[in-house]
């Protein structure tokens, strides 16, 4: 496809927080005076990656289930989902692999509305957050997973999410690298101790703030150390 028939290609000089409208949350990334984390470049497409390509499962009949260190477990439907009160979030959006596309606009529901309906226990300080695609999962912890800008989203810039972008409702936590936003989630589970997710067992970072260029998990481990913690 040419870039000028993509509708998610940006011709423009990407968008700036004064230009949103009142009542959009405001990703604090976006008011950077340099926006492109260290080793990053501008795309003006929005590329599509991920582990296994979109799931074989009929996602028209798509939950979404909170469960774990949770004080009332929640399954909900989409319709039961979408009727949920909405946000809308201006974001930029960072890929591991050095891309960055700048200016998106993410609708959906905070990920504080849906965990406030389940009731957080004290003991929760991590989240695993689960995928339709052939058990993927990640880590990520609770704290940030709250952020005001956090969300689960079913429109990008004004449009449904595609299917090979992670609809119909996929993660969006834009302070980190954009595989800790997981596409086609079907769970967000609550735990006491981090526990690494698909990419993380491959050696991804267990965090992953793209501004400390946490990319890979051996970032974390002092020099003489293994993986486990221990002296080698």
């Amino acid at each position: 496809m040419l870039n000028h028939e993509d509708p998610k290609y940006q011709h423009a000089e990407p968008a700036t927080p004064d230009q949103m409208d009142a009542g959009v949350v405001i990703s604090p990334d976006t008011r950077r005076a340099i926006r492109i984390p260290p080793g990053q470049s501008r795309t003006r497409k929005w590329p599509v990656l991920d582990a296994f390509g979109p799931p074989l499962a009929d996602l028209s009949d798509w939950k979404l289930k909170i469960f774990g260190l949770v004080d009332r477990p929640v399954t909900l439907t989409l319709p039961e989902f979408k009727s949920l009160p909405t946000t809308r979030v201006f974001s930029d959006f960072h890929c591991v692999t050095k891309w960055s596309r700048l200016g998106n606009v993410w609708e959906g529901v905070s990920t504080r509305e849906l965990l406030n309906r389940a009731g957080v226990q004290s003991a929760a300080k991590y989240v695993i957050c689960h995928g339709y695609d052939n058990g993927w999962s990640t880590n990520l912890p609770l704290a940030d997973f709250l952020q005001q800008d956090c969300l689960l989203a079913y429109l990008h810039d004004g449009a449904p999410i595609t299917l090979e972008h992670g609809g119909p409702v996929r993660g969006m936590v834009p302070q980190l690298y954009a595989w800790k936003s997981a596409k086609w989630i079907s769970g967000i589970e609550l735990v006491e101790h981090d526990r690494a997710g698909y990419w993380e067992q491959a050696g991804y970072h267990m965090r992953g703030d793209p501004w400390a260029e946490e990319r890979f998990r051996s970032d974390q481990i002092p020099p003489g150390f293994s993986d486990d913690g221990n002296a080698f």
